[in-house]
């Protein structure tokens, strides 16, 4: 089964416009407008700020820290890269994000349908030409549906969260870094080098990340033969590794693709982060543009493990 996709006209080089900031909220490239604080009135990613979900955040990063290893990672990739349970539509899948919500994002406790709305809505109204990036705005995040038992019902520490290379030393900008001294990769002389198991400009697609959404989605996209850009399944794969595309850690593994991809994961992020926030989406009145926008591109089915 194949998903096709337009190809989007690639050779415009992607800006960052820098504006002004105004007390409460901030514009990105001239149209969506970013609030200063998150849902819950703090500033976005703030990991140490004091409220109803830091203590949670921070004990899902234990957890993740401690069992995301090399061995558990290749064991994941090759179970889940079966994809051969489930087959369902893009939207299908969509809806049954209503029942996930992230325990490791600080920024927003709604329903997963609607951060994908949010982001998809924020980068059609300063992108209204690349459909492809609507749609990577609607998918990116649909492989949480691996805490759902008809999907496995994994873990949200086997799910959700900031991800990062295994098989090298973990980053110290990688978020509660402090949880790593209890992962057994981090005291092997075989993973806890600069380089590990990889060498210098190897391409990030030969490099394994903690098992998750994203790798998972990833993998989806990969094998159902999406003819989504490299740049769409970089955005997909990468989107939570803010060690690379915040930290700028993990560079001398990048290839020259990696190096173009990253200036659209870049711009991509801005949404992904700041569009999070109590704001409601209309579905039903969005619905029937995505679904539009699904045929147009001639989605089908996804067929998931």
């Amino acid at each position: 089964m194949t998903i096709l996709i337009d190809q989007p006209h690639f050779g415009v080089e992607v800006q960052e416009k820098k504006v002004p900031i105004d007390e409460k909220e901030l514009s990105l490239d001239g149209g969506f407008l970013v609030p200063q604080t998150n849902s819950f009135g703090h500033t976005f990613r703030d990991y140490d700020a004091e409220g109803e979900r830091q203590e949670g955040v921070e004990n899902f990063y234990r957890i993740n820290h401690i069992n995301q290893t090399y061995d558990f990672v290749k064991k994941m990739r090759e179970e889940y890269g079966k994809l051969n349970r489930v087959e369902m539509s893009i939207w299908e899948c969509c809806e049954l994000l209503n029942d996930v919500v992230d325990e490791s994002d600080p920024d927003l406790d709604e329903p997963q349908i609607e951060h994908l709305l949010q982001t998809a809505e924020a980068i059609r109204k300063d992108y209204p030409d690349e459909d492809w990036l609507h749609l990577t705005g609607l998918i990116h995040d649909l492989g949480k549906v691996l805490n759902l038992p008809s999907f496995g019902g994994l873990p949200q520490w086997a799910v959700v969260g900031d991800t990062f290379p295994v098989g090298c030393a973990f980053d110290e900008s990688i978020v509660h870094h402090k949880y790593f001294k209890e992962n057994p990769d981090y005291s092997n002389p075989a993973f806890n080098t600069e380089y590990g198991v990889y060498s210098e400009g190897c391409g990030l697609d030969n490099v394994m990340m903690s098992w998750g959404h994203d790798d998972y989605m990833y993998l989806v996209a990969k094998e159902n033969k999406t003819t989504l850009p490299s740049a769409a399944l970089f955005i997909i794969r990468y989107h939570s590794f803010y060690a690379l595309h915040k930290s700028e850690a993990y560079k001398h593994l990048m290839n020259e693709e990696d190096v173009e991809n990253l200036k659209w994961l870049e711009t991509f992020s801005k949404y992904d982060l700041y569009s999070k926030s109590k704001v409601r989406i209309d579905v039903e009145k969005v619905k029937p543009y995505y679904l539009s926008l699904i045929e147009k591109v001639n989605v089908n089915k996804f067929l998931f493990n």
